[in-house]
């Protein structure tokens, strides 16, 4: 079995650049582009665990800034488990991370970070 312990080092700018768009968004009340941003944050680093627990601690601070109990309450296991699963390998790809999205469901990575996710292998 292969544990996963860090992201590739070429996709952390992608990361970075995602948590900043986010942070710029969420200073102006943006929360809908914030939110976007978070989850494509959460499609490129949820393969480690540091980054995977790191941006549910994200969400559900962003659950608790907008006030959603759901996001909030959703967040709560996914925070718990979610660096787990990916330390041993075991997470659905593409998962956006939010509370609305079933969290073992596998989903479909948009185009743009499936291409930077290929260019690593």
């Amino acid at each position: 079995m292969k544990f996963n312990t860090i992201k590739p080092s070429r996709l952390q700018p992608y990361f970075e650049q995602e948590l900043r768009v986010y942070r710029a968004a969420l200073e102006k009340d943006q929360f809908r582009i914030a939110w976007r941003h978070l989850e494509r944050a959460h499609i490129i680093g949820q393969s480690c665990p540091w980054e995977h627990s790191y941006l549910h601690w994200k969400m559900l601070l962003f659950g608790i800034r907008i006030k959603s109990a759901k996001e909030v309450i959703g967040q709560i296991p996914r925070l718990l488990v979610g660096g787990v699963k990916s330390f041993v390998g075991k997470i659905p790809v593409g998962n956006t991370g939010g509370a609305k999205v079933p969290p073992l469901k596998s989903m479909e990575i948009p185009p743009d970070i499936q291409q930077l996710i290929n260019s690593v292998k």
